[in-house]
C-alpha cells in the first residue's frame, strides 16, 4: 500500500520531469513567465480538482472513473483512452531522453551516440522492456524504482541549481531584461506553453491507483500539496539554470540538462561530477517511465473490466496481482510507435519533439473533463457535497478549463526543432484524429456487445 511519503515521491517523479525542461528552456527566459502562469492557472486548479474528485469518487480508475461518473460512459472511456494512449507516446520520449543522458555516463566522446538512430532505438526498446517487466512484478517492486527515481530527480535538480548559483555568483550572467520579453514572433514560445502544462500533469496519477493508497481521504491532500510545491520550485530553478548556463540557442532537447552541468562543472573545476550526475539522472528518468507506465496501464485494465475493450485486458497476474495484459499491450504499442516515429522523422530530436507534442494533446484532453466536472458541480447545486465550496470550484474549473484549451491549441504550433511544418501538422492532426476515432470504435463495438450480453 502507498503511504503519504510514497505519494509525495510519486508526485515529484511523475510531475517534475527534467526531460521536458530543455525543450522549454530552449525558448529563453520568457518561459519563466509561462511557468508562473501555468502554475497559477493550471497546476493549482488541478490540485483542487484531484482532491475534490478523488473524495467524491474514490477507487481505481482516476480520470476514467471521474469522467464516467460525471458525464457518462462514453466520455469516461474517451478520457481514459486519451490518458492511456498519451502515455504510449510519452513513455517512448522518456526512453529517448534516457538514451541522451546515459551516454554521458560512458565518458567523454560518447555524446554523439544519442543522435545515432540505431543506438537510440535499441537502447530505448531495451529500457521499455525492462520497465514493463518491473511493473508486471508489481508495485511492491516497481514503487522502489519510482522512489529512487524521485530521489534521483531531487539530487539532479539540486546539483543543477547549486552549480547555476555558483556560476552566477562567480561570473555573473549574460542575461538581461530583453531575454524575459516575448519575441515579436512568438510561434516557438507558444508550443512551449503546451509542453509546460503537460509537464505539470501528474497529480491525478495516484488516484488512478486509488485502491492501492492507504487511507486516501487523509493521505492525498497533504501529498498533493507537498508534491506540487516541490515540483514547482524545481521546475523554475531548472529552467533558469539552463538558460543561464547554456543559452537558449545552444540547448539540446535531449541532452540539455547534462550539457549545462558539463559546462558549469568545467567552469569551476569539478568536471568529474558529470559522469555520476548522468548516472543519477538516468535513474531518475527510468523512475519517470516506470511511474507513468504503471499508472496509465490501470486505464485499459478498468476499461476491460467494464467490457468497453477486450475483456482479457482486465486480467490480473495470478502471482503478482497486477494488470499484466494491459501492461504488455501498452509496451508493444509503445514499441511500434517508437519505430514508426523514427522512420518518419528527420532525426532523433525531431522524433522526440513530435511525440512530445502529440502526447501533450492527448494528455490534456482528459483534463477538459476534469475541470468541466468542477463547473458542473458548481452549477448543479452539488458544490457543498465535496471538500471545497462553490467559489473554489468555480474559479478552479473556469481557470483550468480555459488554460487547458489554450495549451492544446498551441501544441499544434511547431517547435524550432521541426524541419517540415507540413509533415508535422499532418502527423499531429492525423494521429490525434486516429486515436479519437479508434476510441469511438472500441466503445461502440464493445459497448454493443456488452448490451447484448446483459440482455441475454
Amino acid at each position: 500500500m502507498l503511504g503519504r511519503w510514497d505519494l509525495v515521491l510519486l508526485f515529484v517523479v511523475a510531475v517534475f520531469n527534467l526531460n521536458v525542461v530543455p525543450s522549454i528552456a530552449a525558448n529563453g527566459g520568457v518561459t519563466v513567465w509561462l511557468w508562473i502562469g501555468a502554475l497559477v492557472l493550471f497546476f493549482w486548479p488541478q490540485g483542487i480538482a484531484v482532491i475534490e474528485l478523488a473524495r467524491r469518487y474514490p477507487g481505481e480508475g482516476g480520470v476514467y472513473l471521474w469522467a464516467k461518473e460525471v458525464f457518462g460512459d462514453f466520455h469516461g472511456f474517451l478520457s481514459g483512452w486519451c490518458y492511456w494512449t498519451n502515455n504510449m507516446l510519452y513513455v517512448p520520449t522518456v526512453m529517448l531522453y534516457f538514451v541522451g543522458v546515459s551516454v554521458f555516463a560512458l565518458g567523454p566522446g560518447h555524446e554523439t551516440l544519442a543522435d545515432n538512430k540505431t543506438f537510440a532505438l535499441i537502447a530505448s526498446l531495451l529500457l521499455l522492456a525492462l520497465l514493463t517487466v518491473l511493473n508486471i512484478v508489481g508495485l511492491n517492486v516497481g514503487k522502489w524504482l519510482n522512489n529512487l527515481g524521485a530521489i534521483g530527480t531531487g539530487i539532479a535538480a539540486a546539483v543543477l541549481i547549486v552549480l547555476g548559483a555558483t556560476i552566477y555568483l562567480r561570473y555573473g550572467t549574460n542575461l538581461n531584461a530583453a531575454d524575459f520579453k516575448f519575441p515579436e514572433n512568438p510561434r516557438f514560445v507558444l508550443n512551449s506553453f503546451g509542453v509546460i502544462c503537460f509537464g505539470l500533469v501528474g497529480l491525478e496519477l495516484a488516484s488512478v491507483m486509488g485502491d492501492e493508497i492507504r487511507d486516501p481521504a487523509r493521505t492525498l491532500p497533504g501529498a498533493v500539496a507537498w508534491g506540487g510545491i516541490i515540483s514547482g520550485i524545481l521546475y523554475l530553478g531548472a529552467t533558469l539554470t539552463l538558460v543561464i548556463a547554456v543559452g537558449k540557442n545552444d540547448i539540446s532537447v535531449l541532452q540539455g540538462i547534462v550539457q549545462a552541468v558539463s559546462h558549469m562543472a568545467g567552469g569551476i573545476g569539478v568536471a568529474w561530477i558529470v559522469a555520476p550526475f548522468a548516472v543519477m539522472l538516468s535513474l531518475s528518468i527510468a523512475g519517470i517511465g516506470s511511474a507513468w507506465m504503471g499508472g496509465s496501464a490501470r486505464i485499459p485494465f478498468v476499461a476491460g473490466l467494464d467490457s468497453y475493450m477486450p475483456t482479457w485486458l482486465g486480467k490480473v497476474h495470478p502471482k503478482y496481482g497486477t494488470p499484466y495484459a494491459a501492461l504488455i499491450v501498452q509496451g508493444i504499442v509503445s514499441l511500434i510507435l517508437v519505430i514508426i516515429n523514427f522512420a518518419a522523422s528527420g532525426g532523433v530530436q525531431e522524433a522526440f519533439q513530435t511525440m512530445l507534442s502529440l502526447a501533450v494533446v492527448l494528455q490534456l484532453i482528459p483534463f477538459l473533463y476534469v475541470f468541466a466536472a468542477l463547473l458542473k458541480f458548481t452549477f448543479s447545486g452539488t458544490a457543498g457535497s465535496g471538500r471545497y465550496g462553490r467559489s473554489a470550484l468555480l474559479l478552479s474549473g473556469a481557470s483550468g478549463l480555459l488554460t487547458t484549451i489554450l495549451a492544446i491549441l498551441v501544441a499544434f504550433s511547431p517547435a524550432k526543432q521541426i524541419s517540415s511544418i507540413w509533415r508535422y501538422e499532418a502527423k499531429m492532426i492525423g494521429l490525434t484524429l486516429f486515436f479519437i476515432v479508434l476510441a469511438a470504435f472500441f466503445f461502440f463495438i464493445y459497448g454493443r456487445r456488452k448490451l447484448l450480453e446483459q440482455s441475454i
